[in-house]
């Protein structure tokens, strides 16, 4: 007597199939992403190989190459795997949340600098690989791809400040998308935490702290929570 294939059991089998396919393949690419981190930061962009990074992580070249299409996409997944920050919602998501949810954009900024030291030793050592390989054309254009992506960023908070009525009148979307991009630089993080040694939460503070300055109007900027 033969199973129809519409019953309960065949269907719980193939959902079962499926959520261990897709968790066997949320593995795969956590154990690229990982490799791969870990070989651009020891050995650098030019040096590093999808040989080497599929070796590593038990995986064939093939199964990289289709999930990222080579050492660009590897990059930008290390990337964006360090922009979304620790735990299990995204930094953006939270970023998003707090304009969403606090009237107060002193503690926006705030919240946004907590983030950012949270952010920036996961993704700006990436980020000045890029820079220092940035001779090589391919390296080039995918540095200024993830700047751009960074101002659009920006621009996307500056604009969430600005609709709320929170930026200073002589503080357009552009300007403020500009400052926060470029204290959002991995050239600043390098500057304060990697040359001069500051604790991160101290890199954090500094940076809302200035924000809040050259963005908020200055009855807000000068008051303390």
């Amino acid at each position: 007597m033969s199973m129809d294939r519409n019953s309960p059991d065949v269907k719980g089998k193939r959902r079962y199939d499926s959520r261990r396919r897709e968790i066997g393949a949320r593995a795969t690419r956590r154990a690229v992403v990982d490799a791969a981190r870990d070989q651009f930061l020891a050995s650098g962009y030019a040096a590093t190989t999808v040989v080497s990074i599929a070796a590593s992580a038990g995986v064939s070249v093939e199964t990289v190459y289709k999930g990222f299409g080579g050492k660009p996409g590897l990059v930008s997944a290390v990337a964006a795997d360090g922009l979304a920050g620790e735990g299990p919602v995204p930094a953006e998501v939270r970023s998003d949340e707090l304009q969403r949810v606090e009237a107060d954009p002193r503690a926006i900024i705030r919240g946004w600098g907590a983030l950012a030291a949270e952010v920036a030793p996961r993704v700006c050592p990436t980020l000045l690989l890029l820079r220092d390989a940035s001779s090589d054309p391919e390296v080039a254009h995918l540095k200024e791809q993830l700047d751009d992506t960074r101002l659009e960023r920006m621009t996307h908070n500056a604009r969430g400040l600005a609709d709320a009525g929170h930026l200073r009148d002589d503080v357009s979307v552009e300007h403020a998308a500009e400052v926060m991009w470029t204290y959002s630089s991995p050239e600043l993080y390098e500057l304060l935490v990697v040359v001069r040694g500051w604790p991160v939460e101290r890199y954090g503070t500094f940076i809302a702290d200035a924000m809040v300055a050259a963005l908020l109007p200055e009855a807000a900027s000068s008051e303390r929570t």
